[in-house]
């Protein structure tokens, strides 16, 4: 599925919409280089799944942990460059959890994603602000 946003606001409310269709235990996987809204499309999902507060990419923090409807848990891959470092993160125990996992670069960890993965491919538009996002794994 491809879907265009044309503002930061559209890529945020694109977020909130996919949230409406998750129930728990799925796993977001974002390709795309910088600048493409990564996260402001986790800031709305993170919104459709009733998360108070601010959502930032945890670049240093590599997740950051939000309590809502639904716990989301954002990871920013972008300094992950070895299974130890995959490890060190946490990330296969939040696998397991009943939680929605968002993992920004997601190309740096791809043989480590589950099949079941939703990806999302981010790339940039003919205008400034616009972006594109294919969708494979997800009906909306």
């Amino acid at each position: 599925m491809r879907i265009v946003t044309n503002s930061s606001a559209e890529t945020e409310a694109l977020g909130e919409r996919i949230a409406s269709r998750l129930t728990g235990g799925e796993v977001l996987a974002l390709f795309g280089p910088m600048g493409m809204g990564k996260t402001a499309f986790t800031r709305g999902l993170a919104h459709g799944l009733g998360v108070k507060g601010e959502v930032s990419s945890p670049t240093f923090a590599l997740v950051h942990e939000h309590a809502g409807k639904i716990p989301l848990y954002h990871f920013d891959m972008y300094r992950v460059a070895s299974w130890d470092d995959l490890y060190s993160t946490g990330f296969f125990d939040y696998l397991e959890s009943n939680g929605v996992l968002v993992i920004e670069w997601s190309e740096n960890i791809e043989g480590a994603l589950p099949e079941t993965a939703v990806r999302i491919v981010v790339s940039p538009g003919e205008m400034e602000d616009q972006r594109i996002f294919e969708i494979e794994g997800l009906e909306l």
